[in-house]
């Protein structure tokens, strides 16, 4: 089979690369040896937020009396509840099947592929030569080495949605954003729920912003060990206990269940990739700027690139390649303007520099602050738990943004738009915000950058020189 693109994989960045190139009338082949759609369908985005949607529907009943009504339960019922989130995946599963796909255009394999040739790929039996390779496989669950994990039943973010029952008590190991989520989707549904960290919860973001979700999972009953050595597992009874280290003592953490979040590795060992000169690590495809691997005429995108795992950064990757391979157009990535979001109650979102990570590039900056408590939407709604913090140089170029506050995955958007497009901080503070919206907290932490210099006494003393003149 010759064709213009063979796409490897068909999770999120595949399906984009592979969907946009045949209507563009690229010949299209699409190689995928286990289920469309990828991780983020059928064990990652779509799954965890359904779960989450059900387990902050339950929290809601229980805070209903803030508001003045009277609720009884909730009563989480694991059959429906599980029932409903493979429902979703579902629903989504027309728009990424095998199906859809052959209509648009592109020859789909249900196999893997491997390279057998600098552009050459042999997928179950049918030899591919193609003018542009992309790969696209992914990334799946990296297990610890912890001691005695292989002599206990354990869960993963790739079973865990598979079950009919909900756990009694959740033992979760690894408190990073997946790990998070899932521990307060399960206590929220009225689980017993331990989060075990080596570090502290969401290292890589804000610690500011992060204490807020901290506190909150607190008070909603969340176990939280941090800074603790997981020195074994063992089973224990009809569960599980976990051994913990902190300062020098041995504790023992028992639960029903187990679930391992302790991050994720690139797809690359069955590629065969030396055979067609492309070089990787343990970090995944070595790629340059506009995506080509060692052998420029394949690409790399998405997880098994490396860098940023989100899908978002994934459909990206497929506009790049695009670009790149069909048009010949040197276009390269920019990651300055990449979001993330990690979608607990309250949601935290950052996109650009942190105070933390603009310290560390060595940038002059300023910190605006607005709190959710004096916004009046969310005073309306009992959201005041929440905070912006926007870090911009002193001349009012910004750097970035985080939020942690409700629906901070959507109020972080405006600022992806003003990072990618170069903005400065007067845009924000000019826009005409809608009252009482939560979106307001981004005007006002733009008007915030002018408030020193407004109610200076150099701004008074010209005010009262003009008002001399009538």
């Amino acid at each position: 089979m010759n064709v213009d693109i063979c796409v490897i994989g068909g999770g999120s960045g595949g399906l984009s690369v592979a969907a946009i190139a045949a209507q563009m009338g690229a010949k299209t082949v699409l190689l995928e040896k286990y289920k469309m759609g990828g991780d983020c369908l059928n064990y990652g985005c779509i799954p965890s937020k359904a779960l989450l949607a059900a387990g902050h529907a339950a929290q809601s009943v229980r805070e209903a009396d803030r508001f003045g009504i009277t609720a009884t339960g909730p009563e989480s019922r694991s059959e429906d509840v599980y029932g409903r989130v493979r429902g979703i995946i579902g629903a989504i599963q027309p728009q990424d099947s095998e199906e859809r796909f052959e209509g648009l255009g592109v020859k789909v394999i249900k196999a893997a592929g491997k390279f057998v040739g600098r552009q050459e790929v042999r997928a179950d039996g049918v030899f591919i030569k193609a003018r542009r390779v992309v790969v696209s496989t992914g990334s799946t669950v990296f297990v610890s080495p912890i001691p005695g994990l292989d002599k206990v039943p354990y869960l993963t973010n790739e079973t865990i949605f598979n079950r009919d029952k909900l756990p009694q008590h959740l033992i979760v190991i690894g408190g990073g954003p997946v790990g998070i989520e899932l521990a307060q989707a399960h206590r929220d549904l009225g689980c017993e729920v331990t989060v075990l960290e080596m570090l502290s919860i969401m290292p890589k973001d804000d610690a500011e912003l992060v204490d807020v979700i901290r506190q909150q999972v607190l008070r909603d009953g969340l176990d939280i060990r941090e800074h603790v050595k997981i020195n074994r597992v063992e089973p224990y009874a009809d569960g599980i206990r976990v051994v913990i280290e902190k300062e020098g003592c041995e504790e023992a953490v028992d639960g029903s269940h187990l679930l391992v979040a302790t991050g994720r590795r690139p797809n690359v060992a069955e590629l065969d990739l030396e055979g067609a000169g492309v070089e990787y690590s343990e970090k995944g495809i070595i790629v340059d700027d506009r995506l080509r691997t060692t052998n420029k005429k394949v690409f790399a995108i998405g997880d098994v690139a490396g860098g940023s795992m989100f899908t978002h950064v994934a459909s990206y990757h497929a506009g790049v390649v695009i670009k790149n391979a069909l048009f010949r157009l040197p276009v390269k990535v920019d990651y300055s303007a990449v979001p993330h979001v990690t979608y607990t109650a309250p949601e935290l979102a950052q996109v650009g520099l942190n105070e933390e990570s603009a310290k560390q590039a060595g940038e002059n900056f300023r910190v605006l602050r607005w709190s959710f408590h004096e916004n009046d939407r969310a005073q309306a709604e009992g959201v005041t738990d929440g905070l912006i913090k926007a870090i911009v140089t002193p001349r009012g170029h910004i750097l970035g943004c985080g939020i942690v506050g409700s629906h901070a995955g959507d109020l972080i958007q405006p600022w992806v738009l003003a990072i990618s497009e170069k903005l400065k901080i007067s845009a924000m503070a000019s826009m005409i915000a809608p009252y009482p919206t939560l979106g307001e907290v981004s005007k006002r932490a733009g008007i915030s950058f002018y408030m020193p210099a407004l109610f200076s006494d150099r701004t008074r003393n010209i005010v009262k020189f003009l008002s001399k003149f009538g």
